[in-house]
């Protein structure tokens, strides 16, 4: 282990270049290909995590787990990825990004491989699932390090938002995609094809993947750009080492609050990737690549969704966030009423409605899961911050699925020999997530970013 957090350490800083022309063009270049590899590779890497999500009715029909057991197994990864999320985030501030990132990426995909092979014995599956969500947990910390040393404070918002739609890339690869390999041939295609893609991400990952500017002999991405900051922005001391700033974001009391708002977040967010082609085969009549691919539907919006909230908080509102926040809130709150209580029978009212759930929630992952408070914290401790968001967001997703599990198979009855489902009581806790979120995240609406 001493061995290899001493390789995945961060390179010496070099001497900045003296040339600004071999500097610009530099900056230029590796700006948009590492973009491109944390957006793109993330995207695929999301496929190594969702993949419970498609397999879950396959399982219960025949005979293989419980809902309640499955709702065991997804609470796993949810669990061990918070925490990972925030240990690999305190680590990413020191590490060297481009061969962090490729190493969880790689070691998720062999387990995904070891689970489409495994015997399906319960404690075996916690166990490999659990690890898997481990070493997902490199991902995430990778993308907001190296977003805050390539980009700068005025234009976080709009790169944020594009790294962001690796969200949908993912599902919509996973909901789509992984949902025709299930349904040709078999569940456990479903984890080999995402264990296969992954090995061969993990490699381009280590190939065209760049660590921090200062180790290729480049200035700061704030001298570079000359943005140091805007408006009202609060200065922090930068005479501390890394792991003193990172131990200072404890003390802001808006993290704390922000943590809230995404782990509501995350409560409505997994409860529909985690259960919603579930709710649409067995309440909507939906077969499973119907389902997979209204859920496809909403990684669509969602890549918009993204890039609008972005672009809206960046150029509309000067980088300020709750605005924009509170906007997509209440679209979410709507969209959600729509899915779950409009009468029956109007597929194109539910069409849109998962259109604008996809949109919302994805420009709502992208400032309460990690934007906004990156904008608070020092950008020095970046990958901190992001992890002990993380803690709170996937902490509450792995509850949400254990009482969304509890909740659906109370709700199940066998009537002649065939299940039925009753999600009334789970269709309010999961509304009930998006509405507490807009009412915590309201109370962040005069909290200024720093330096």
């Amino acid at each position: 282990m001493r061995k290899l957090l001493q390789y995945l350490k961060t390179g010496n800083d070099k001497p900045i270049l003296s040339d600004q022309n071999v500097i610009d063009r530099i900056y230029k270049k590796l700006r948009v290909q590492v973009l491109l590899v944390i957006t793109v590779g993330y995207g695929f890497v999301y496929t190594c995590r969702l993949v419970l999500s498609v397999v879950k009715k396959p399982l219960i029909d025949n005979g293989i787990f419980s809902a309640q057991e499955l709702g065991i197994i997804g609470s796993a990864i949810f669990y061990t990825y918070a925490f990972g999320k925030l240990t690999n985030g305190f680590l990413a501030d020191h590490a060297n990004i481009r061969k962090f990132f490729a190493v969880g990426v790689l070691i998720s995909a062999l387990i995904n491989l070891a689970m489409g092979f495994s015997p399906t014995i319960l404690l075996l599956w916690v166990v490999l699932w659990g690890l898997n969500g481990w070493f997902q947990g490199f991902g995430a910390p990778s993308g907001i390090v190296a977003l805050s040393q390539w980009f700068s404070i005025k234009e976080r918002g709009r790169y944020y938002g594009i790294w962001s739609t690796a969200h949908s890339i993912g599902e919509g690869l996973t909901f789509v995609g992984i949902a025709a390999l299930v349904s040709f041939w078999g569940w456990r295609a479903g984890f080999m094809g995402p264990g296969i893609l992954c090995v061969l991400v993990a490699f381009c990952i280590f190939i065209f993947m760049r660590d921090r500017p200062s180790t290729l002999g480049l200035p700061t991405i704030a001298d570079w750009k000359d943005d140091h900051g805007i408006s009202g922005i609060r200065k922090v001391d930068k005479s501390h080492n890394t792991w003193k700033m990172q131990l200072s974001i404890f003390k802001i009391p808006a993290i704390w609050v922000l943590g809230l708002a995404a782990a509501a977040t995350y409560v409505t967010r997994y409860a529909i990737n985690s259960w919603g082609i579930l709710y649409l085969q067995e309440a909507k009549n939906y077969s499973l690549i119907e389902a997979g691919s209204m859920l496809g539907i909403t990684t669509l919006s969602g890549i918009v969704g993204c890039l609008a909230y972005g672009f809206a908080s960046d150029k509309l509102f000067n980088a300020r966030r709750p605005p924009v926040t509170l906007i997509f809130g209440l679209i979410e709150i709507a969209s959600l009423l729509v899915i779950f209580y409009a009468p029956p029978g109007n597929p194109f009212l539910l069409t849109v409605a998962f259109i604008l759930y996809g949109f919302s929630l994805n420009g709502l992952v992208t400032t309460l899961g990690g934007l906004f408070a990156t904008d608070i914290a020092p950008k020095k401790v970046a990958g901190a911050v992001m992890g002990f968001i993380g803690v709170f967001s996937y902490l509450s997703a792995a509850t949400q699925d254990l009482i969304s599990g509890h909740f659906i198979e109370k709700g199940t009855k066998i009537v002649d020999g065939v299940r039925i489902y009753d999600f009334s009581n789970v269709i309010i806790f999961w509304i009930g997530g998006a509405v507490a979120a807009l009412i915590l995240s309201s109370l962040l609406w005069n909290v200024k970013p720093s330096d």
